[in-house]
This record gives C-alpha cells, structure tokens and sequence, in this order.
C-alpha cells in the first residue's frame, strides 16, 4: 500500500458500559494512539554504545472529540467512566490497517471554551496484558 492520509476513517468503536461496540467515528475530530515498549539499560562498563534490551509491551489511546448527548453515541459511551472500571474494547480501523485493543478509561473531560464550543477528552491504558499488534 502507498503512503496515505488519515482521511475516510472505516471504522472507529468503542464498547459501551454493557460490552456494545459504539461507532462514534462522527463525535471524534482527533485522535492519538501510542503503542510503546519499555527498555531496560544493561549497558556494561565495557561498552561506548547504549546496550538495551525491549520489556512490556503497553498502549494508551486518547480520543477527542465534538459533545453529543445522542443515544448510542460518544458521551452515552463514555458517561460512565467515572463510575465502572469495565474494560472497554477500541476497534481503530484506517486506511485497512487495523489495531483492537482492551483499554481502561481514566477520565472523560469536558470543556467548554470562551467561544461556546463544547468538546470533550477520553484518555484510555492498555487494560489485559495483551501486546497490541497491527493486523
């Protein structure tokens, strides 16, 4: 496949408090997804160069988006975070790459700004010690 944007998104889920995959792609105007591994140093004294080896596996997701009180869409998704530590599957879909991942949501902020607009945050960690692979 050729280099391309992030334009068309195909699909874009996350489940509900009960276990429902959402679509919620139209609530979301930006995302940001980090799958990092962690590093430990085992660098002797006898080396010039960093010598390192990869631990754990991890994965955090934040999606941003515009409020919609709407059933079944993105705030009916993410009401509940303050009250249930339920893991949540998140299906990400662009461009035929695919990454799902089990995540525990932290918090679900709101913000309105001085213009009126009514915006909200949704950070999510890697919730079930499954290591994130592209498919």
């Amino acid at each position: 496949m050729a280099k391309s944007t992030g334009l068309g998104q195909t699909t874009l889920s996350v489940d509900d408090a009960s276990g429902t995959p959402r679509d919620i792609r139209n609530d979301i105007t930006n995302w940001q997804m980090s799958t990092p591994r962690g590093v430990q140093d085992v660098t002797g004294v006898d080396k010039s160069a960093n010598e390192r080896l990869l631990l754990l596996a991890d994965a955090s997701v934040t999606y941003n988006g515009v409020f919609n009180p709407s059933s079944n869409r993105a705030h009916d998704v993410f009401k509940t975070v303050s009250s249930t530590s339920v893991a949540r599957t998140c299906s990400n879909t662009v461009n035929g790459v695919s990454l799902n991942m089990e995540m525990l949501f932290s918090d679900y902020q709101l913000t309105r700004s001085d213009s009126g607009e009514l915006t909200w945050s949704a950070p999510g960690s890697l919730a079930d010690g499954t290591v994130p692979t592209w498919s």
